[in-house]
């Protein structure tokens, strides 16, 4: 392979290796102030920017929001709590699940466009067991892109990778986004609307509250009927054998 073949390759892999910098970086310096206690020391402060200025806090909150789930940086839930504290439930959980979903979308580009028209190809053209791992999730892309949002289980990252390495189509990426992460979002948003008296009483939110039965088992019923179609389809299939 020529320099001049190489670049093109090296230019594609550009903006996955900035965010694989700046990821590695932020985790060593932004862990210790993307944090709850950030958000209490600050939280007058916060509150009176909001009131003065709103739609400027609004977007300044938003671009915030989308850097720290597009560079994978930590604190996007201490981020989903100020959503709820600032904006309340509602409009702090359209603020955040609007941001998240941005934010993933960039990640998601910078991956597909550096790694995953490659890999995805590469796997349509494979033969065995390979091949039929990409038909697999091709058949079910709907059921299983809701299925990585909804569980609590897996990491928000992780879900924005996956897609993009096995050529997911952008739209459906985003569609499936938005909708599989209000259950989540809205229950976290919520938690940040009540830390008004959470504050007051010098207490920490109850970030397991996810965990909760009332929380948790519709959610996983979500799940359950995300999941319904690929049952569905492997009872159809070993009925045809």
């Amino acid at each position: 392979m020529t320099q001049t073949e190489s670049k093109p390759g090296i230019g594609r892999k550009l903006p996955l290796i900035a965010i694989a910098v700046v990821a590695a970086v932020g985790f060593f310096t932004l862990r210790d102030h993307l944090t709850f206690d950030t958000l209490r020391d600050n939280r007058e402060a916060l509150l009176a920017l909001r009131d003065a200025h709103y739609i400027a806090t609004v977007a300044v909150f938003m671009l915030a929001y989308v850097g720290i789930v597009a560079f994978s940086l930590p604190g996007a839930t201490i981020a989903t709590l100020t959503g709820g504290f600032l904006f309340a439930t509602f409009p702090g959980a359209l603020f955040n699940i609007s941001a998240a979903t941005l934010g993933a979308v960039l990640i998601f580009l910078a991956a597909r466009w550096g790694l995953g028209e490659r890999l995805a190809a590469r796997m349509e053209t494979g033969e065995g067991v390979v091949k039929r791992i990409k038909d697999g999730i091709d058949e079910n892309q709907w059921s299983m892109l809701f299925l990585i949002r909804l569980v609590p289980a897996v990491p928000f990252f992780v879900a924005n990778l996956v897609p993009a390495l096995v050529g997911v189509p952008l739209l459906r990426f985003a569609v499936s986004t938005f909708v599989g992460i209000i259950p989540g979002a809205v229950v976290y948003t919520s938690v940040g609307a009540g830390l008004g008296e959470v504050f007051a009483r010098g207490e920490t939110p109850d970030l397991g509250i996810i965990f909760e039965p009332q929380i948790l088992l519709p959610i996983l019923g979500l799940c359950a009927l995300a999941a319904l179609p690929i049952l569905l389809k492997a009872v159809r299939g070993k009925k045809g054998l």
